[in-house]
């Protein structure tokens, strides 16, 4: 008995993006209905010949297949920003799929290149008898050619790669006729040209734009952190000035008790050492979603932060009251002035709370059986 597993893979996620189907689809049916939900969202996109490439390899696979071999289709889902958290995914999803199927073999069925990336990984987890490219064949004529420069400008990733050279040649040409003994930039441009294709021919240009983005991003999580950090600094720094400010003036006008002082210091300090507090929560939020393990709850600390925060605001106003010697009344009024915030906050918690449990529950099954 031998397990084939047909697959084609959607490495920057049109399917969930455009036809709100979350991978991974498996089964011939699911895949069938996949496909068109995709062509009827984008009747363009190319992931759809793909699905049907697979489709069309699944059923000769299952019409010359042995009695007791077995044939199953799969679609592997990755990413909208193409990464290593698309390839994460679609590692995961192959996992799960193979868990589920216990398949021999696999064929792999896509559209371009890109797709082609995520071989490496898939032949570590599967061994990989076959690969399929789908090429739509179009017309040859001027107007196929127009289309497609027409469609690879509106595209935003091949956009960069056609506009920005064009861009940097033309600016340079023009500013080397403009400007007096502007030879020296004309003459740039063929150097610049061949510094292109040298680190192209040595492949050093992907290593170089993998290595700028991950500076970047670590640069945008270390500054952010730090930035936040430093505003945690400030604010405990600006609460202790103002409760000391506080109780400097309390000491001056006399008559005031130790507990209606420390009351009151603690009450103006309050909100400098809240801001203090969230800021540091942010920057542990960020440093763990730079990280990829954030989790529901950070969320659920800042939001229960938060009652504490009006909680404390109204306790504190309460026994400040209480303290000074104007008692306090029970009436519906005064209850609602007081405690309406925290009782807001209250319910504010519940509902970020019940919203991220029900959120957790879609996502245990960690793939898509049907659509």
């Amino acid at each position: 008995m031998v397990r084939t597993l047909v697959m084609t893979v959607d490495r920057d996620n049109d399917l969930g993006v455009k036809a709100g189907i979350r991978g991974s689809v498996v089964g011939r049916r699911q895949v069938l209905t996949a496909a068109l939900r995709l062509g009827i969202a984008d009747p363009e996109e190319s992931d759809t010949n793909a699905i049907l490439g697979a489709l069309h390899q699944h059923d000769l696979l299952a019409e010359s297949a042995e009695p007791n071999d077995a044939v199953e289709i799969a679609i592997l889902t990755g990413d909208e920003r193409v990464g290593i958290k698309s390839d994460r995914n679609i590692a995961q999803q192959l996992e799960d799929v193979i868990s589920e199927f216990q398949p021999d073999r696999g064929v792999l069925v896509t559209d371009g290149m890109e797709d082609e990336s995520v071989l490496p990984i898939l032949s570590s987890r599967l061994s990989i008898d076959h690969v399929e490219k789908i090429i739509v064949r179009q017309s040859k004529g001027i107007e196929g050619t127009y289309y497609y420069i027409a469609k690879a400008i509106e595209d935003p990733r091949w956009r960069a790669r056609l506009l920005v050279p064009v861009a940097i040649f033309m600016m340079i040409l023009g500013l080397g006729m403009i400007l007096p003994n502007g030879g020296a930039l004309i003459g740039a441009m063929p150097l610049l040209v061949g510094i292109y294709l040298l680190f192209k021919g040595l492949g050093a240009e992907d290593r170089l734009e993998r290595l700028m983005r991950d500076m970047r991003e670590s640069a945008d999580a270390a500054i952010l952190s730090s930035l936040l950090w430093a505003v945690t600094g400030v604010a405990i720094l600006l609460a202790v000035v103002e409760g000391y400010d506080t109780y400097g003036e309390l000491q001056s006008d006399g008559g005031v008790g130790n507990i209606l002082m420390g009351l009151t210091v603690l009450q103006k300090s309050l909100t400098w050492i809240v801001l203090g507090a969230l800021s540091f929560a942010l920057s542990l939020i960020v440093l763990r979603w730079k990280k990829g393990n954030f989790s529901s709850r950070s969320i659920l600390v800042i939001a229960f932060g938060m009652v504490l925060w009006t909680m404390a605001t109204a306790a504190l106003s309460v026994a400040i009251r209480i303290a000074g010697g104007s008692g306090y009344e029970y009436d519906v009024t005064t209850i609602y002035e007081d405690w309406g915030s925290t009782i807001f906050a209250l319910f504010f918690f519940w509902a970020v709370r019940t919203g991220i449990r029900s959120w957790e529950s879609k996502q245990d099954t960690g793939r898509y059986w049907g659509v």
